[in-house]
């Protein structure tokens, strides 16, 4: 396609790559296709071959004199300088290959992020196939948890939400909308009606067409970018290549000196060149190329211990001449695990202790005087908790190393499971059935479910922004019942969100209907506040002292983030 994917109407997208929502590609069209845009996979770059990188050992300046003059001593019958000159010289060559072979890793983390499986729709059939055999134009079906296998078009959503921290390093996962059209200057982050590789589908479900695969995806293009940067010279090369030339003038410089004043004193023409290269080559800094690479490579042994990897081994002493450092927030100073911090449930403020996904932690009751621990046992904070829960699709799940916990869905929703379990709801209990659902979105800013317990009792459980759902309200928890929401406490309540807003939490509020009307229906006014929470995306526990280390050393720390 010649016009972005994201400023083109759903059938003028699928019209241009011959495909049918419906019907899909057929097998022809999907192996011409093939033919033309290749696997949906990240390409590799040939290795370079090991006599390659280890003859580019030599190609300093230094290096050359260091060869130049165990040559000359080895024509003038100086054996024990030969042999100690290309000892030095070999052992600096291993030492720079060894030590660099070790960092050539960097894109297999990209090639890992690739989705393994895909479900395609193909000649009308709907199939599932490996994610490397898609290509533009093939209609994919994605749901909640599944990665993004190829840069998709949307054509239709239901409640979809994406998260795009792998991508473009926001935290909150982004809502998706089939329908819309949008201008080609449109950010890549704000691209709404797209979904794109390596990204995870959070929440809902959809369809979309494959407008790009492999190395023309976005994520492709990163790998392109990664693959094909231009190696520049590193300061200290560049002062080693200045140093090795004005060596290379000293030298010739000596050698012509030296000879000239030994035939001024009577010596022969041997005698005098054997006299002016023996210290010609006396003058050459024999160690200097060894105790050079010896200093870089426990700079990167240093480094490689804290799982930093340099692929260069010159590239070190750059680092020790950085003064700012740009560090991306999300996953790098940050967990990227949404945590409850504060909870505010019938008028009482609790603290939340715990990070991450683990389902450990602990309440206390904050007053002006103290903090005290409590237990979640009173109605207003347990029916907060419900809300929490039930009107959630997530799943928090152990992970594959013990203590690691990971979300199925959306983060936000994760950290809110992971309240309403350390509040004492087991994330195990079965939850009542689903009877309706009406998704967020960004014009209500509010999701609401409709669920039914076995004894046929029907509740509305709310969540969304504090503005909007306090808008809704005509009564609140408080005092383990239910009263008027008055004026004043409207009021209050929002000044706990501005005040929780102003600390960087991300503000939730919560709020239940009971629907005892004959046909069950979502209805999100008349509703009955619970509560609100705030949640941070909080920092790695390293990241203080780093920050601190890095302004002691003089250098600037800068957090780039959408």
């Amino acid at each position: 396609m010649t016009k972005p994917s994201h400023t083109s109407v759903k059938d003028l997208v699928l019209k241009a790559l011959s495909s049918s929502e419906q019907t899909g590609l057929s097998a022809s069209q999907v192996t011409a296709a093939r033919e033309q845009f290749g696997w949906n996979e990240l390409a590799t770059v040939t290795p370079e071959p090991a006599w390659k990188k280890f003859l580019a050992q030599f190609s300093d300046v230094v290096v050359w004199i260091l060869i130049a003059a165990a040559l000359i001593s080895g024509a003038m019958g100086e054996w024990t300088d030969t042999a100690a000159i290309v000892t030095i010289v070999l052992l600096n060559a291993f030492l720079g290959f060894y030590q660099e072979g070790k960092a050539e890793k960097s894109l297999a983390a990209l090639q890992s992020m690739a989705a393994p499986k895909a479900k395609v729709v193909r000649d009308e059939k709907l199939a599932s196939i490996e994610a490397r055999d898609l290509v533009p134009g093939d209609i994919i079906e994605i749901e909640a948890g599944d990665n993004v296998p190829a840069d998709v078009r949307l054509l239709t959503t239901f409640a979809m939400r994406i998260e795009e921290a792998s991508l473009t390093g926001e935290s909150v996962p982004v809502e998706k909308d089939a329908e819309l059209i949008l201008a080609a200057s449109t950010p890549l982050a704000d691209r709404r009606n797209m979904a794109y590789t390596s990204t995870v589908l959070a929440n809902g479900n959809g369809r979309g067409v494959v407008v790009a695969t492999g190395m023309e995806a976005e994520i492709g293009r990163i790998a392109g970018m990664l693959q094909t940067y231009e190696r520049e010279p590193t300061p200290l090369q560049r002062q080693l290549a200045k140093l090795g030339r004005a060596l290379v003038i000293i030298c010739l410089l000596l050698v012509g000196v030296i000879f000239l004043l030994g035939l001024l004193h009577g010596n022969t023409w041997f005698e005098a060149m054997l006299s002016s290269v023996s210290l010609a080559v006396a003058a050459v800094p024999e160690g200097l190329p060894a105790v050079v690479t010896t200093a870089l490579a426990l700079g990167l042994q240093r480094m490689a211990k804290r799982h930093a990897l340099v692929r260069k081994l010159p590239s070190v002493e750059t680092l020790g001449c950085v003064s700012v450092i740009c560090s991306d927030k999300t996953g790098t100073l940050t967990h990227n695990e949404m945590t409850v911090r504060e909870l505010l449930a019938g008028g009482i403020k609790y603290r939340v202790t715990g990070s991450g996904y683990a389902p450990e932690g602990a309440f206390f009751r904050v007053t002006s005087e103290d903090e005290q621990p409590v237990t979640l046992t009173d109605a207003d904070a347990q029916a907060a908790l419900r809300v929490a829960a039930y009107c959630n699709h997530a799943e928090v799940q152990p992970g594959k190393t013990e203590g690691d916990w990971k979300v199925i869905g959306d983060p936000t929703e994760g950290a809110l499971i992971v309240l309403a379990t350390k509040g004492g709801l087991s994330s195990s209990e079965k939850k009542p059935e689903v009877v309706q659902e009406l998704p967020f979105d960004a014009d209500r800013k509010a999701m609401s479910i409709l669920r039914k317990d076995d004894s046929g009792h029907r509740v509305q459980y709310t969540k969304g922004a504090p503005a909007g759902i306090l808008e809704k309200c005509v009564s609140e928890r408080r005092d383990n019942q239910v009263i008027e929401l008055t004026d004043e406490r409207r009021s209050e309540i929002a000044k706990a969100n501005v005040e929780m807003a102003s600390r960087a939490l991300r503000v939730l509020a919560f709020a239940y209907r009971d629907d005892d009307g004959a046909e069950p229906t979502i209805d999100e006014n008349g509703l009955t506040f619970a509560g609100l929470v705030g949640m941070i995306d909080p920092p790695r526990k390293e990241v203080k002292q780093a920050v601190a280390r890095c302004r002691e050393a003089g250098i600037r720390p800068v957090m780039i983030t959408g």
